[in-house]
């Protein structure tokens, strides 16, 4: 079997009640701290005793480096922690701890590099809770999340295990090493899709394979077919599906495996998360993201995204209007359109109200518009006053009141000034 190295992505955050004022602002807190995955697969002798490999992938941005002679050193703890899913009982907990160094600054506030581990566990088939907590050993920060995993029975005569998506494949000296691409990301830049599996059969035979990679939100979808023999035992897959073109949004990578002479058949299924380029990974939906532009762009320059009349031509103009926020041209990232999908992301937690999304409630607009406030006034419960807030901008020289007509939360812009609205903030 191949040895591999691995990690993936959880985003769990803290949800404020509360506006943060500029003093607060925290954008990491919008980005996955660390990555996780789960994988499981059948032990060799044991039907109902599963090994589930927990893959981490902790970007270096997201951990405290601390410089000692020419190098910079980061150390961090990792926990994981079983539940049984009804009861809520710990059932056992791993600790262990990751030390990372490099000699380049830049590397240090990358967020494309990143350090990967793994843990693998025999454990009975069942339903369980897992929790994954990330400690800084040098800024004493915490993160953690949870998460609901159901371990199958493999069947005895025909099983899979679940597919690893792979990032890469390297060469060293003890054989072939797997890279996985533990957050499931890809991107409209990739072309093909690498996986790994394992598939386990009671004695040789021949299989049909079939793959079926879908787009959750569209037509797109592509399905091809294989045939492959099999031995008594564990077989390793490693496979791959070529000349794709990924759009915005969600795909699901069905593998089905009949053995038509036994008439037994096996399927798995993995989530691939599709990504633009450049874009943040909040925006899921090239559509939607076109939508949320009301507060930067004029309806002139929306109109014209949005009369694209395919999806690549609406892309394309998107893109095009955020190049021309870029405060340099030649820069890869664009802060511009990073913070105001930040704003969106922190409207949509924060302020939705009677079926509105946030961005499209007063708060948000705001919120939006000009960004965290510099000073906020709370007023819930004032007598002979329905609740209100006042967000002040002293920059601006500008202050907003925001008051709750309903008393559910529903907070509504006090006679708006549309004659002094300086439009959107950078």
């Amino acid at each position: 079997m191949k040895s591999f190295v691995l990690l993936f992505v959880c985003m769990v955050y803290t949800i404020s009640a509360q506006v943060e004022s500029s003093e607060d602002i925290n954008i990491s807190k919008f980005e996955p701290v660390f990555y996780t995955d789960f994988v499981q697969y059948k032990t060799a002798d044991d039907t109902n005793k599963i090994r589930l490999d927990v893959f981490f992938q902790v970007p270096y941005a997201n951990i405290q480096f601390v410089k000692r002679g020419n190098s910079f050193y980061a150390e961090y703890s990792l926990s994981v922690i079983f539940y049984e899913a009804k009861t809520d009982k710990m059932i056992f907990e791993r600790i262990w701890k990751e030390r990372i160094s490099t000699t380049d600054f830049d590397e240090t506030i990358s967020r494309n590099n990143f350090n990967m581990s793994y843990k693998s566990f025999p454990i009975d088939a069942g339903d369980y809770k897992i929790k994954c907590i990330l400690e800084d050993t040098d800024s004493r920060k915490t993160h953690s999340y949870t998460y609901n995993v159901s371990l199958k029975k493999f069947n005895r005569d025909l099983s899979a295990s679940d597919i690893l998506l792979v990032k890469d494949i390297l060469k060293n000296e003890s054989g072939e090493v797997i890279v996985p691409n533990v957050s499931r990301i890809v991107t409209n830049k990739d072309t093909v899709l690498r996986f790994y599996y394992e598939i386990y059969s009671t004695e040789k035979t021949e299989l049909e394979i079939t793959y079926l990679l879908e787009h959750l939100d569209s037509e797109n979808k592509i399905e091809e077919k294989r045939t492959l023999s099999l031995n008594d035992g564990i077989n390793t897959v490693y496979d791959s599906l070529n000349t794709l073109k990924f759009i915005l949004g969600t795909y699901k990578l069905f593998m089905t495996a009949k053995d038509l002479k036994r008439n037994l058949s096996a399927e798995v299924q993995k989530i691939v998360l599709s990504k633009i380029t450049g874009l943040p990974n909040s925006i899921t939906d090239i559509d939607k993201a076109i939508e949320q532009m009301i507060y930067i762009a004029s309806p002139t320059a929306l109109a014209y995204i949005k009369e694209g009349k395919t999806y690549e031509e609406r892309l394309m103009r998107f893109l095009e209007f955020w190049d021309k926020k870029k405060p340099n041209p030649k820069m890869l990232v664009n802060p511009i359109m990073n913070e105001y999908y930040r704003r969106v992301e922190y409207a949509n937690k924060n302020f939705k109200a009677f079926g509105n999304e946030g961005w499209r409630t007063d708060m948000g607009m705001i919120y939006i518009t000009f960004g965290p406030p510099s000073y906020v006034e709370r007023h819930p419960f004032d007598p002979d006053s329905k609740p209100y807030e006042i967000w002040d901008y002293y920059e601006l020289n500008r202050s907003f009141v925001f008051v709750d007509q309903t008393g559910f939360g529903d907070y509504r812009l006090l006679n708006p000034d549309y004659s002094r609205w300086p439009g959107y903030r950078y």
